[in-house]
């Protein structure tokens, strides 16, 4: 796993990349979140869709929704980038919806407007 450590308006968002996939279940999530959040005391993650098991979108998995408990309750935000126009779930739809209008998890399509909304939130 690599870490990169932005400064962006003067906040620490920790640009995560790797080979494979780095969020398979809830406790790599976490392992995630906790190492970006020692390793550079960065509480925002921007991560590339790619990293993400696909189990994470399949919503009856429950997978999505312990991922996002465990950065909330950590006080993590993380911004996912990707094409995530193949989805068609209209559940999967509605939350991806909710999630953006909120202040912790989105998902956006470029890495810039992963950026700009992690930097939005205060």
């Amino acid at each position: 796993m690599n870490i990169e450590l932005l400064n962006e308006q003067g906040m620490a968002i920790a640009a995560v990349s790797g080979e494979g996939k780095l969020i398979t279940d809830a406790q790599s999530a976490l392992d995630l979140a906790m190492t970006v959040k020692y390793e550079t005391g960065a509480q925002r993650i921007l991560l590339d869709k790619r990293a993400v098991c696909e189990e994470f979108f399949i919503l009856s998995s429950g997978l999505a929704g312990e991922v996002l408990q465990k950065f909330i309750n950590y006080q993590m935000k993380m911004a996912i980038y990707g094409d995530f126009s193949r989805y068609t779930s209209k559940p999967l739809r509605d939350f991806i919806y909710e999630s953006n209008c909120g202040k912790d998890f989105f998902f956006v399509e470029t890495k810039e407007e992963a950026l700009q909304k992690l930097r939005e939130q205060s």
